[in-house]
């Protein structure tokens, strides 16, 4: 048995049945599941390598065969198994959406391979045009410098650069001469570049593109050729550069690297578009545990999955138990999420400063009274005691935008009725059964209370029940 599946055994005992909302069951796990961030991997065979990345991957071009050929044959000839991360300093900080091709890279550099982790000092003067609508501003020297400054550190959490290369693309790209580069481009087919959706689109709607941008993926393959890849891990939105870079290594008679795309994380807020600091949906690599952790926390529940299988070392098998746990009503939501932020301020801050953030986020919260919260909608016993809940919530509430949405709630256990006294809440879980009920006979089936404030909660909204 390799140590991954003796660390997976471990947890999935902790998983059985114990209360995962417990602070001892989140420490227990935590210790465990932290401590794979630096959990030799060399132990797996090259098909249980090439399995364990292809998990978490969008695309393994060509197959996790040939990823598992490539590194029996690295093994075979005493060499090391090369594996390439580049990133353009357009910005001075990383985070949590850059962080998922990095943690894979981290499992690599675990099994014993060789990353190179390349800054474009260079390419960045250019500027990836993946995904961009409009032409990008061009960077100085100075604002590159300045990027740089803390690329290092701020990843340092996931990549030991102690065994690990970094380089900037100045090295080689300064010494690349034009005859060369016509060389290369001349067996370049057009066709590349002009299947980019992101090129036809920005020539359709009448904005520029410059001759640097077409060409800015021959560049960055450049980099690929230099350090001779063995593999190369990008966001998916990079699949189209990958694959130049594959084709820019035959070109110059190397055998093509293995590409490894991942997805590209949600952002916090929930709304399908992808984390990004211009758009404030983001949690950074340098951010305070206790931010981190709130931020963690603010997170919609349906990105609680996805968050897991991108940001910790969590493996499918134990997913699917919590998972599970979630649907049968044996664990809580909000239960999950704590043990997500604290896995991702573990990985940043270490196992004290997580367990200080859950801590710090137990005392401002759990004490949270909904008195305090300004302009809740109210809804009035008297007027609307023969409504039925569902209809209530969806149509008066407009909480959410049908009836069986309110069901779906229900089954999620985040339909609920909340006493509140003194600042001491007494929370009450609704069924799907209740959303058929009038207001009356839920409110009726829980009793009175003294003094008590009444609360209507739909998922994260909150409405008073004025008795």
């Amino acid at each position: 048995m390799s140590r991954l599946s003796e660390s997976v055994t471990r947890v999935m005992h902790i998983l059985d049945g114990a209360d995962l909302g417990a602070d001892y069951t989140a420490a227990q796990l935590l210790s465990e599941t932290t401590a794979r961030r630096s959990l030799d991997l060399s132990d797996l065979s090259p098909e249980e390598q090439a399995a364990l990345v292809e998990g978490r991957a969008n695309h393994l071009i060509p197959s996790a065969a040939v990823l598992a050929e490539k590194i029996e044959a690295a093994q075979a000839a005493g060499r090391p198994f090369v594996v390439k991360y580049g990133i353009d300093p357009t910005s001075p900080d990383v985070h949590l959406g850059h962080a998922v091709p990095i943690i894979i890279a981290s499992r690599f550099q675990r099994m014993g391979h060789h990353v190179v982790f390349i800054i474009g000092d260079v390419t960045a003067k250019i500027g990836d045009p993946s995904g961009r609508s409009s032409d990008r501003p061009p960077l100085t020297d100075e604002d590159i410098a300045r990027n740089l400054s803390g690329y290092q550190q701020q990843v340092t959490p996931f990549i030991d650069f102690e065994r690990a290369d970094l380089r900037f693309n100045g090295e080689w790209l300064n010494k690349v001469t034009l005859p060369e580069l016509v060389g290369v481009l001349a067996r370049v087919p057009v066709s590349m570049s002009l299947q980019r959706e992101d090129f036809r689109t920005r020539l359709a709607d009448g904005h520029g593109l410059s001759v640097a941008e077409f060409v800015y993926s021959v560049v960055m393959a450049w980099d690929s050729v230099a350090i001779d890849a063995d593999v190369e891990l990008g966001g998916v939105d990079q699949l189209l550069n990958l694959q130049m870079c594959r084709k820019v290594m035959e070109i110059s008679e190397q055998d093509p690297e293995v590409v490894i795309t991942t997805p590209l994380i949600e952002g916090t807020d929930g709304t399908g578009t992808k984390m990004s600091k211009s758009k404030g949906n983001y949690v950074g690599l340098t951010a305070s545990p206790d931010d981190v952790y709130g931020r963690l926390m603010s997170i919609p529940d349906h990105l609680t999955e996805p968050y897991l299988q991108l940001l910790t070392e969590w493996t499918d098998d134990e997913i699917r138990v919590v998972t599970k746990r979630l649907e049968e009503g044996t664990a809580h939501p909000m239960a999950i999420k704590r043990i997500l932020a604290g896995e991702v301020v573990a990985a940043l801050h270490g196992l004290d400063a997580a367990a200080a953030a859950r801590a710090e986020f137990t005392a401002r919260f759990s004490k949270r009274s909904f008195a305090d919260t300004q302009n809740l909608p109210v809804i009035s016993l008297k007027d609307h005691a023969e409504d039925t809940l569902g209809a209530l919530i969806s149509r008066t509430l407009d909480f959410a935008p049908s009836i069986s949405a309110v069901r779906r709630v229900a089954q999620q256990k985040g339909l609920r009725l909340i006493r509140e006294s003194n600042r001491d809440q007494q929370p009450t879980p609704l069924t799907e059964a209740s959303v058929q009920q009038t207001l009356g006979e839920v409110v009726g089936e829980i009793g009175a209370l003294e003094g008590a404030e009444l609360y209507l909660k739909v998922g994260r909204k909150v409405a008073r029940i004025d008795v």
